[in-house]
């Protein structure tokens, strides 16, 4: 992505855990990515979120702390190095609330062509209670989202 991302990622032996701090007016935020394999072992979920005292995520805190761009760069480097680990999986994700699921849509598709290079993309739309996988499109509105790293 085309934004300054945090460089000072914790990452844990197997990549399944990324940690970092945000810094902004708000002070500094411990951030959590994690990447949990589904009841589908090819699919692993996405979870992001403030680091809370007892190490639980807590992913519906709004802090404001200025620097949500870079705090979105940062968690697409996570995708990135995931994606680089276990090229065969996909990652599905989706926000805590419809805004932020909204917040995701743009900034895939204002990245699109430099994301299309290294990941097939796709949106999530739930239909009749079915979850149906389509190619991503720009000005749809989506359920979450499921990217796998394109073959070399």
């Amino acid at each position: 992505m085309k934004y300054e991302k945090y460089e000072s990622l914790l990452i844990s032996k197997d990549a399944l855990e990324f940690k970092f701090i945000s810094e902004g007016p708000k002070g500094e935020i411990q951030k959590v990515v994690q990447f949990i394999e589904t009841e589908n072992p090819d699919i692993y979920n996405l979870a992001f979120g403030d680091l809370m005292t007892k190490g639980e995520v807590n992913d519906a805190v709004k802090n404001d702390n200025k620097d949500r761009n870079k705090v979105l760069a940062t968690v697409a480097a996570t995708v990135y190095e995931f994606t680089a680990r276990y090229s065969d999986k996909y990652v599905f994700f989706t926000g805590s609330t419809p805004e932020r699921t909204r917040l995701y849509r743009m900034a895939i598709a204002n990245n699109l062509d430099e994301l299309n290079v290294d990941f097939e993309i796709y949106g999530v739309v739930l239909i009749n209670g079915l979850y149906i996988v389509k190619p991503f499109v720009k000005s749809v509105t989506y359920f979450g989202f499921l990217i796998k790293r394109k073959k070399d």
